[in-house]
């Protein structure tokens, strides 16, 4: 039973090398496809995002990722301090801007 088992799931002789190989250059491609469509933008994006966050100063306005309309008071380590009406501020993380206020009227047009 055994023998016959192996012999099932054994390659015929001479195409073992041949499909190995092709099915290993056929994983890698799909791997580097994978990598320059799908990771290497968002790493991309993911940068200019950190890069524009890291960009904003007192007075820019923002809009937060729920929406949330304000123009920035005061920035510290990891926080913004956004006043979103007359003499009300909040603070917010700064992973919650989502873009700059001209840039959003920019996309718009």
């Amino acid at each position: 039973m055994n023998n016959l088992l192996f012999l099932l799931m054994a390659p015929a002789e001479g195409q073992g090398a041949s499909n190995g190989s092709m099915t290993l250059i056929f994983i890698l491609l799909l791997l580097l496809i994978f990598y320059f469509f799908m990771i290497r933008p968002q790493q991309k994006k993911q940068k200019q995002i950190e890069e524009y966050r890291s960009k904003l100063s007192k007075g820019d306005k923002i809009i937060t990722i729920g929406g949330l309309h304000g123009k920035i008071v005061d920035v510290q380590e990891k926080v913004f301090v956004i006043e979103i009406a007359d003499n009300v501020k909040i603070t917010i993380e700064k992973a919650a801007v989502a873009i700059d206020e001209n840039e959003a009227k920019n996309a718009q047009k």
